[in-house]
């Protein structure tokens, strides 16, 4: 179900499709409102490829087109694509065939390479390693709090399923995150192709650089509304390691949904021993006595320095606690 709005390189992504070995399958290709070339290289490839369906529509968003697409798609399963991007030959069939060998997972992605490479700036190599080294169920939901643990566009999901789960949603948060998240709290369980079966285009004009809807704030707003939807439901009072600007942003969206934070900690010696948010801030060698003090205890780790996250880990893992159970990463 590609959503097309770049004439220049959707020759290439409708290529890729129609050479997928998983032959039995439709591409409803949505243009949502092109002002460029794109209608007409749609309806070029239509006309010489029964398998492709043309949906016209005015501009209204991603999220409008990516509904509109999903309203026309009649299939068992829907694998996601966007105009400029790319999939390997084999892609669908290897989805495919992962959802029928595992009945237990509802989403199929796979590894992801990213192009052009001198697009390619560190920060986004970065997330791309971290990525692609979540393939199994476990690490994938183990990580689904610190960041979009799927490449959207490279994705297949049951159809019935995805509207059973509402489809995609509007928030003010990113659309495809949101969706992921609201997979993982309905306990639905996610797994990958361990091929690097799709390739992303990097641009500056990629939504995730230009859209407001993937600011920094608006993930952990994301991140804070699951939080409250899942681990948090019948938990109050978190304790949120990390004092600074992480830790406020997602205490103040976990307060405005009822959940004020017990304590934060911090190893910063200027913090310790103050407040933040009406919470006292306390070392690290101070959190057994404060995790015993509660009856249903939890954590949040909202620490965005690079490197920080393993070894806090390692550090509540020293104390006994379980990732995924008693704690979560959630940056």
């Amino acid at each position: 179900m590609p959503v097309f709005n770049a004439a220049a390189t959707c020759d290439h992504a409708l290529a890729s499709l129609v050479a997928q070995t998983f032959a039995d399958f439709e591409v409803i290709a949505v243009d949502d409102g092109s002002t460029d070339a794109s209608l007409t290289q749609l309806q070029r490839w239509a006309a010489r490829d029964s398998r492709i369906r043309v949906i016209v529509a005015p501009h209204r968003g991603l999220v409008q087109a990516l509904n509109h697409g999903l309203d026309h798609c009649s299939g068992e399963y829907v694998a996601r694509m966007d105009a400029d991007d790319w999939s390997h030959p084999e892609r669908l069939h290897r989805q495919r065939l992962l959802l029928c060998e595992q009945s237990d997972i509802s989403v199929a992605g796979c590894l992801v390479e990213a192009f052009p490479p001198q697009q390619v700036g560190e920060g986004f190599r970065i997330y791309l390693d971290w990525l692609n080294a979540l393939v199994q169920p476990a690490d994938i939901a183990r990580e689904i709090f610190i960041e979009s643990p799927i490449v959207h566009p490279s994705a297949m999901m049951y159809r019935e399923e995805l509207l059973s789960l509402g489809g995609y949603q509007d928030h003010g948060w990113p659309e495809d995150y949101d969706l992921w998240l609201r997979y993982h709290t309905a306990g639905k369980r996610f797994a990958k192709v361990p091929a690097p079966l799709f390739r992303w285009r990097e641009h500056p004009a990629r939504m995730t650089h230009t859209d407001s809807r993937y600011s920094v704030e608006n993930f952990i707003r994301a991140k804070a509304r699951y939080l409250l939807d899942g681990p948090l439901r019948t938990r109050t009072n978190p304790i949120i390691w990390g004092a600074g600007k992480t830790g406020r942003r997602l205490a103040k969206h976990l307060e405005r949904g009822g959940r004020q934070p017990h304590c934060f900690v911090d190893i910063a010696p200027d913090k310790i021993g103050g407040t933040l948010r009406r919470a006292p801030i306390i070392a690290p060698c101070e959190l057994p006595t404060h995790w015993h003090s509660l009856s249903r205890p939890i954590l949040l780790v909202a620490v965005a320095s690079r490197g920080a996250r393993q070894l806090i880990r390692a550090h509540l893992r020293g104390l006994s606690l379980t990732e995924a159970r008693d704690f979560y990463c959630t940056t």
